[in-house]
């Protein structure tokens, strides 16, 4: 039973072997980025039609109240990452503070969220390149576009979504070529997003309807799920759009890649969270004032249709031109925080250490490849709600597991140098941990079931393979 709970010591990054160490290349303004390239995407220029879906105008309220929940979830990352300036996230704080098997479901559900995230924006990614290949007179054939239909549980029409596998492909090989220079194509392609937001902003906002926002919640402010199984209601369509917000949490992974952890990781945390929430509001409220829900619910481009309703195609064009530049950011983010955290499982042990090796540019080639290849294959056939509310699942359980790092080590530790404190932390940790499980019940029965499948399966591979191989004593 020791096993179980055994706790992982966090040794400096400078004490690794040589070919698994990291180069520190990026600073504040490389994460704060990195951390708005992942949050300011496919939540607002893809989820928010899935979100209208479910909630009908209440989405806005959908909006503030994951974004409340995720709030309090990046104070306690913020202190964590602080705390411990290492790669692996939730699963290395896990380790560090409750012990290996919780660690290990921990990873298991980042595995989980961060392989569906990358494939949930290829595929939103894929919606507006398709569109505006469209708007300028080059078709792809529908077979090409989108995966499988499925009606009733039946496969109506097959088909693989070559753009989404296309994207992913070009993401990694750039990873692979090096993290400093990713990170600086990714801070161009942020500016070039918000560029397009703002544009969104200017062109759709004078059209504003108030009459678009009656009934405001024509499904109830609650979680009901209806005879397909599919729940709505403004707190089932929070547990969809939680996915718009929590990015900040592949800025924890680049730990040993910040030249000054303790102070550029807080910074890029909590600043990319407060801005992203502010824009989220804003583009939200002119979407859905601008046009009536129904018309944009469920388009995998709906910022770029609400624009072509109202008689703008052009700058609709334009709209879904930069998203298609501007997406692969988000990919980019998740891309490189799940192959970082694969780096951490192998050097532990629970994978096999030949991926822990990283290339002569000091990053991690071979798992950012093999990552890549896993989550093509799966961007190809899914369709858009499923993916991102089954990555939600695993967020929240991450989410969940950090708030309850912060409360162990304020107990254990109290004396321990913070040098970023999650303010009110008696109030805030519980706060995250309550607000995600409500929003895990919130999520459709079929995404709870399989998010207990994966880690009953995982636990299965824990132990039968991977608690044998542990190198922590």
């Amino acid at each position: 039973m020791h096993s179980l709970v055994r706790r992982k010591i966090i040794v400096p990054a400078s004490d690794l072997p040589a070919h698994q160490r990291l180069a520190r290349t990026l600073s504040w303004p490389h994460l704060l980025a990195l951390g708005v390239g992942a949050i300011v995407g496919t939540g607002i220029l893809t989820l928010i039609g899935v979100g209208a879906d479910r909630a009908g105008p209440a989405v806005l309220v959908s909006f503030a109240a994951a974004g409340a929940i995720c709030a309090c979830a990046a104070l306690a990352y913020a202190e964590m990452a602080t705390m411990m300036p290492a790669s692996g996230s939730a699963y290395t704080y896990s380790y560090a503070v409750l012990g290996e098997v919780f660690a290990w479901v921990v990873g298991w559900s980042l595995i989980l969220e961060y392989t569906l995230v990358v494939a949930t924006v290829a595929v939103g990614w894929s919606g507006y390149a398709v569109g505006f290949l469209g708007g300028v007179g080059a078709h792809l054939p529908d077979v090409l576009t989108h995966g499988p239909t499925v009606v009733d549980g039946a496969i109506t029409q097959w088909g693989i979504n070559v753009p989404a596998i296309f994207i992913i492909a070009v993401v990694a090989g750039l990873l692979m070529l090096g993290t400093k220079e990713s990170a600086n194509l990714n801070t161009a392609l942020v500016i070039l997003k918000l560029v397009t937001l703002a544009l969104f902003v200017a062109v759709a906002l004078p059209r504003f309807n108030p009459a678009n926002l009656h009934p405001f919640a024509p499904f109830g402010y609650g979680s009901v799920a209806g005879s397909d199984g599919v729940k709505h209601g403004m707190m089932a369509a929070s547990a969809i759009i939680f996915f718009a917000f929590y990015g900040f949490d592949a800025i924890s992974t680049a730990a040993e890649e910040a030249k000054n952890p303790e102070r550029d990781l807080a910074i890029g945390i909590v600043g990319s969270m407060v801005a992203c929430t502010i824009i989220y509001m804003i583009v939200a409220a002119t979407a859905v004032g601008a046009l009536s829900f129904t018309a944009f619910a469920n388009s995998p481009e709906p910022l770029a249709l609400i624009l072509r309703g109202i008689g703008r195609g052009g700058v609709a064009t334009v709209v879904a031109a930069a998203a298609a530049i501007a997406l692969p950011t988000v990919l980019l983010a998740f891309l490189y925080g799940q192959s970082r955290i694969f780096l951490v499982m192998a050097r532990d042990g629970f994978l096999p250490m030949g991926l822990a090796k990283v290339s002569g540019r000091g990053t991690p080639a071979r798992i950012t490849l093999l990552t890549a290849v896993f989550v093509a294959a799966i961007a190809g056939v899914s369709p858009l709600a499923l993916i991102a509310s089954l990555a939600n699942a695993g967020t929240l359980c991450a989410f969940t597991a950090v708030a309850a790092c912060v409360l162990v080590l304020r107990r254990r530790e109290p004396g321990r140098r913070r040098s970023f404190r999650t303010p009110a932390a008696i109030l805030v940790c519980p706060a995250a941990i309550l607000g995600c499980l409500y929003l895990f019940t919130s999520l459709q029965a079929i995404t709870q079931v399989s998010f207990f499948v994966w880690n009953g399966f995982g636990l299965l591979v824990y132990f039968g393979y991977a608690r044998r191989r542990s190198l922590v004593s």
